[in-house]
């Protein structure tokens, strides 16, 4: 006999774009910031939508809104660097929401491709730009990594809304 599952749904109309979000806050994401140089200098950005494309060669994507006010800048950037925050790097992820420009929060320099690095980040994967590809309301921006780093730590994750780490299991 099967149990009856009640889920919270939609149907795709005009008027579920926050029935969507609810839906997909159930797959839990870390937090990344990622960063480029562009013409007024250092910019970076807070985003949740990042993956693993491929092994050989190594690609990652992040998904940029085209609604974004820096859109335009990452779009055109050559290189950028997408940096994995630590669970004790909330406010980082924050100030990156709120002002891209200002770096004054955090110690970074720039790597060789001209990129801002941001220091003590969980990881970063420092990237040239290798594809950018239209989808709805945001573009998938797949980069080509050329250096990638880690260090101990936890991540901190986003999921349903809410930041925080979890405690592995095993």
């Amino acid at each position: 006999m099967h149990k009856t599952e009640t889920f919270e749904g939609f149907t795709p109309t005009t008027d579920t774009s926050r029935a969507f979000r609810n839906v997909l806050g159930c797959f839990g994401t870390g937090i990344t910031v990622v960063t480029c140089t562009g013409p007024q200098g250092p910019l970076g950005i807070t985003a949740n939508s990042f993956s693993a494309v491929s092994l050989d060669p190594p690609l990652v994507l992040w998904c940029p809104a085209h609604s974004s006010s820096r859109f335009e800048t990452f779009a055109k950037a050559k290189h950028y660097t997408i940096h994995v925050l630590a669970e004790d790097q909330y406010d980082l992820g924050i100030a990156f929401a709120k002002n891209g420009q200002s770096f004054a929060h955090c110690q970074w320099d720039n790597n060789e491709w001209g990129a801002p690095v941001i220091h003590g980040t969980l990881a970063r994967f420092e990237c040239r730009a290798h594809d950018l590809h239209t989808a709805g309301d945001h573009a998938i921006a797949v980069g080509h990594v050329q250096r990638a780093h880690a260090r101990k730590g936890r991540p901190l994750l986003f999921v349903q809304g809410q930041y925080g780490h979890f405690k592995p299991t095993a």
